[in-house]
């Protein structure tokens, strides 16, 4: 099974931006994914890329802000987020996808990371 440590998250100004990443333990040829959870909400699913990086897909909430990107030399994904708004405030999570084309279904994700929180402020 794949581990992945996210990293990145912080405080930030709303119109700011933040990098995360991603790095997983092990090597898969699996989509890869971002989702996040707000306090009180369920978890919903921000961005996920395929194994060749030219498969991506967003929720509509970011498209046109975030942008995600994987560098497979280094077992590594990261979600840009620019534009950042309050609502984006959450833990996000990093996942591996259980097959090679992207999902926004969180069942198709079979390993997560921690999380790491980032907090807009307005």
């Amino acid at each position: 099974q794949v581990q992945l440590v996210e990293s990145g998250g912080g405080l930030v100004q709303a119109g700011g931006s933040l990098r995360l990443s991603c790095a997983a333990s092990g090597r898969t040829s699996n989509a890869l994914g971002w989702f996040r959870q707000a306090p009180g909400k369920e978890r919903e699913f921000v961005a996920a890329i395929t194994w060749t990086a030219v498969g991506t897909h967003y929720a509509d909430s970011v498209k046109g802000r975030f942008t995600i990107s994987r560098d497979n030399a280094k077992n590594t994904v990261y979600l840009q987020m620019n534009s950042l708004k309050p609502e984006d405030t959450a833990a996000y999570y990093c996942a591996a996808g259980k097959y090679s084309w992207t999902s926004d279904d969180s069942r198709d994700f079979g390993s997560w990371g921690q999380g790491t929180q980032v907090t807009v402020s307005s």
